[in-house]
């Protein structure tokens, strides 16, 4: 990596970190500046608007959630044992000290959900990705006749964000104890209601 690729690196890292406590509407090309002791032109040059240095935030979080969350859930075999494994990925995601606010794009989805333009258009794909990143480990498991086949993908999908929004919700906001085991508790639930039964002789 080229140094000027570095230090972009550096900054869009610093920036992710900052926007999980700050906010992402709070992120401004000063607010970085400031905090990374750089001037505010430098910052500038590299990314010419706070909108632009929103979008490349999002996407800079984006891949660090593909390779802390998708790339070691791909990994186990297809089917529940995948779908398990995301899961798991996803709340060590919300837990992990490299997100000291948490789930960026969970707190980005409350700011931006009724303030249209660029940035909240990302977020959006983004989320929708995710959703169907889910979807398609359900189709998956379809194919390897663990999950039952007459059920929504998009719709299992639908209901195991709604657990991972719930959770966040629970742990960070309401600080419960029992964030986490209300949440797996909810995720086997969901899993049971979607195994294909096996028939019997």
């Amino acid at each position: 990596m080229r140094k000027g690729e570095a230090t972009r690196a550096a900054i869009l890292e610093r920036g992710v970190r900052l926007a999980t406590q700050i906010g992402l509407e709070g992120l401004t090309i000063g607010r970085l500046a400031t905090d990374l002791g750089l001037s505010k032109s430098g910052l500038f040059a590299h990314f010419h608007s706070k909108e632009a240095l929103q979008i490349q935030v999002l996407d800079a979080a984006a891949e660090r959630f593909v390779e802390e969350v998708v790339r070691p859930a791909v990994r186990h075999p297809r089917g529940e044992r995948r779908m398990a494994a995301l899961f798991d990925s996803w709340l060590a995601w919300t837990k992990s000290n490299s997100v000291p606010g948490g789930c960026l794009f969970v707190a980005a989805a409350a700011e931006l959900d009724d303030r249209p333009g660029p940035v909240r258009d990302r977020l959006v794909a983004l989320q929708k990705g995710w959703l169907e990143m889910i979807a398609i480990v359900y189709r998956n498991g379809v194919s390897e006749r663990q999950f039952r086949e007459d059920l929504d993908p998009d719709q299992f999908a639908h209901d195991l964000y709604s657990v991972m929004l719930g959770f966040h919700h629970a742990a960070r906001l309401l600080r419960d104890p029992l964030a986490e085991d209300r949440a797996r508790a909810a995720f086997e639930r969901l899993l049971s209601s979607v195994r294909r039964q096996r028939r019997t002789a």
